[in-house]
This record gives structure tokens, sequence and C-alpha cells, in this order.
């Protein structure tokens, strides 16, 4: 099912081939900010424990934000148990990048309520699997809330299955909804990472940086950079996009539910020598 005609495709997939970036609005980073963002993790990657443990976690790994996910805090919170979960937050001295990944649907007034969640916890980014027929609500509320929306690939099957399928939706839209480039999945369809940031450089708002052993739909997944994924060039490539300084630079590891500290530690270790590296050579 298509969302836009037959012309704004094929405008889309020029640009595209020309490797032109999209523009980016007053207020978000411009192409030209080479400024990292700090090093988050993906909660989900700590679901084996409970919200409290899973933060203690985190801080002790050495990460600096975190993005939540409707298991470790869910939407319909009550205002108690966000306070409580700020001022943990605020005791570990982490912050939050965003919160995902949330489906978003005709229902204006649903949408709203993710909205005004996001608002309350102080998210600055809700990754998102919108519907196609979402997006005229979401535009009125990005404007509004002044949030941004980053759409999430799932891989092989997906309606976001590859970047140029979340070009497609956003085209026309608020400059405020974007992408978060599940690079990980974006492995498994068959997409290069480095490629995949300088096609959605402009309008893209978070990542997750997550490994596969092959370039397949069913695979393993692996320690970062033991896989397809270049970790010092996906950095490189992210300073280079402008990527957002608040924008949701996430961690995500899968693998090992029961006992993930270990290889999280290790991955961490491998982002955090990339973005050494990168920044050096500022």
């Amino acid at each position: 099912m298509s969302f836009q005609t037959r012309r704004s495709f094929l405008q889309t997939t020029s640009l595209i081939a020309a490797g032109v970036a999209f523009g980016t609005r007053v207020g978000l980073a411009s192409t030209t900010d080479s400024t990292l963002p700090k090093l988050g993790i993906q909660l989900y990657s700590l679901r084996g424990y409970k919200r409290e443990e899973a933060l203690q976690h985190a801080k002790d790994l050495g990460f600096e934000q975190v993005e939540f996910y409707s298991g470790m805090l869910a939407i319909n919170s009550s205002d108690e148990e966000i306070a409580a979960t700020k001022k943990q937050l605020e005791s570990l001295g982490l912050t939050i990048s965003g919160h995902g990944v949330n489906r978003f649907t005709k229902d204006a007034a649903e949408n709203r309520r993710t909205f005004e969640f996001a608002k309350k916890i102080g998210a600055p980014c809700i990754s998102a699997d919108p519907d196609f027929d979402s997006f005229d609500s979401l535009d009125e509320l990005v404007k509004e809330f002044d949030i941004r929306i980053a759409i999430h690939n799932h891989g092989p099957g997906h309606r976001y299955n590859k970047a140029i399928d979340v070009l497609r939706v956003i085209e026309n839209h608020d400059e405020r909804i974007g992408a978060c480039a599940d690079l990980g999945h974006y492995i498994r369809s068959g997409q290069n990472a480095p490629e995949v940031i300088r096609l959605l450089k402009g309008r893209l708002y978070g990542i997750h940086l997550k490994d596969f052993a092959e370039m397949k739909d069913k695979t393993k997944g692996v320690i970062l950079g033991k896989g397809h994924l270049n970790v010092e060039e996906v950095i490189t490539e992210l300073q280079l996009a402008g990527f957002p300084a608040n924008g949701a630079l996430s961690l995500e590891y899968e693998e090992n539910e029961k006992n993930p500290l270990a290889d999280i530690r290790e991955c961490f270790a491998v982002a955090k020598t990339a973005m050494n590296t990168v920044s050096k050579r500022k």
C-alpha cells in the first residue's frame, strides 16, 4: 500500500540516489553539528531485571542515558511511579533519551496520551511503529509537544524494513518525524549500517547499536563488532550526519536475557572505544 504518488516516490528515490539529505528545522541539530551524543542503553537489554535494578546496572555499566520501553515503564504509569523513577534517575546521574517502541494509530486521543506521558518523563524522542493513517495526528502532536517521533525498523517482513520505507512515509511531514535506525535489524534486511545513516541524514533521531552474525532474517545477535557492524565507521557517520546531541544513541543487546551484564559490558567497551577514537579526530 502506497501513501504517496508515483511522482513523489520518484522524487524521494532520486534524492537518495543523489545522496541528498532531508533538511532540518531550527531547533534540531544541523548537519554541521559534530557533537557526539551520550551513549545510552535501550532498557530492553536489561529486561530480566526489575526497573530499579536495571537502572542501577545501567549506571554501573557506565551508561549516561537510558531509553525506556513499556515493559520497564508503562505509558499508563501513575504520577507517583513516574516521580519515583525520575528521582532514581537523578540520583544515579542518568537522563532519559526516549521511550519505545510505541505504536500509533488513527486514534488521535490515544496518540495524545503517549505524548503526554513522554512529556511527563522528559523524553525528547518517542521511537515508534506508526500506522500509515496516524501521520496527520502525529504532525499535529509533534508541533504541539515539540517531541520527536523516530520510526523504528523491525527487519525483514516489517512495513519499515528498509531505509527507503521510512523515507517514503516521512516525506512532506513535519521534520520532527524521522527515524530510529535499528542497525541490527538493517543488517538482517541486508543493508549496510553506514549507508543507512547517510540516507537518513537530517531525519535521524535514534540509533539502536546492535550487531548480528549474518545478513539474513534468522541470525544470532553478537557482541558489537563481531558481526557485520563496523562500530567506528558508524560513529564516524553519525558525527558527519550531525546526529542530534540529545539524540537517542542506545546500545541494545537482546541475547542472554537472564545474565547479560558481561556481554553488555563488552559491547559498551567497543562502543566507547569507537566514540573516543572518532572524537579525537576533531
